[in-house]
């Protein structure tokens, strides 16, 4: 990979025999970042329903660092709210959390949501248009009903933001109170296998995919 120019660090081409600083040195394999600081630790859990996304709360409710109970301190990239569910990272990488959550970056999360009622096709044209919440507009990379049982139904819906409560009030403001939220994907990442309160380490593989996701925020 060296030989075929495949290998960057630091900005530059990175060379047969040359030593780097685990630490410090920014390495790139075919422009995605390789993480190599041994310090750094990553984290995949899914949160359950009654779990704060913070590492300490001033109220004694369980959070998920309590969960994952890591000897380093770490912390939640993102949030989920406490009565939702699903795939959420936990690290200390700096970088990564910036690249995950920042906006410009545009890293997907997909939601399976339980509605109050059924959304016809012109309400899930407005989601994915935009709708006008009380912090701005927002809007929907893509959703689509999968299921209908009597008067609920389950949408899955893909987002590139994350703001407070975004979804529920999305879906709220088109008159479809959600009853359960679950995130399902976080960029290419998902993990069918891993149950309510359940967690495990990253592989590298997994963390370089999530460097990859979205766009490169230049």
């Amino acid at each position: 990979m060296i030989k075929a120019g495949r290998v960057s660090v630091d900005g530059a081409p990175a060379h047969l025999g040359q030593k780097i600083d685990p630490v410090e040195a920014v390495v790139l394999v075919d422009g995605i970042r390789l993480p190599l600081n041994p310090a750094f630790v990553y984290i995949l859990m899914n949160k359950q329903v009654g779990v704060v996304s913070t590492a300490e709360d001033t109220h004694g409710r369980p959070t998920v660092v309590d969960v994952v109970g890591a000897e380093t301190r770490i912390y939640p990239v993102g949030r989920l709210d406490l009565d939702s569910e699903g795939l959420l990272i936990l690290t200390n990488d700096g970088t990564l959390t910036e690249h995950l959550t920042h906006p410009r970056y545009e890293v997907s999360k997909t939601y399976t949501v339980l509605v109050h009622g059924t959304p016809d096709r012109a309400t899930l044209r407005t989601l994915a248009s935009g709708v006008v919440l009380d912090d701005g507009p927002a809007a929907a990379e893509s959703v689509r009903n999968l299921d209908t049982h009597g008067d609920r139904t389950l949408v899955e819906i893909v987002m590139a933001e994350g703001r407070k409560r975004e979804v529920r009030r999305m879906f709220e403001a088109v008159g479809h109170d959600v009853e359960r939220l679950v995130r399902t994907a976080i960029g290419p990442l998902r993990d069918r296998d891993l149950k309510p309160g359940e967690w495990r380490h990253l592989t590298i593989d997994e963390v370089r995919s999530l460097y990859g996701a979205g766009v490169s925020g230049d």
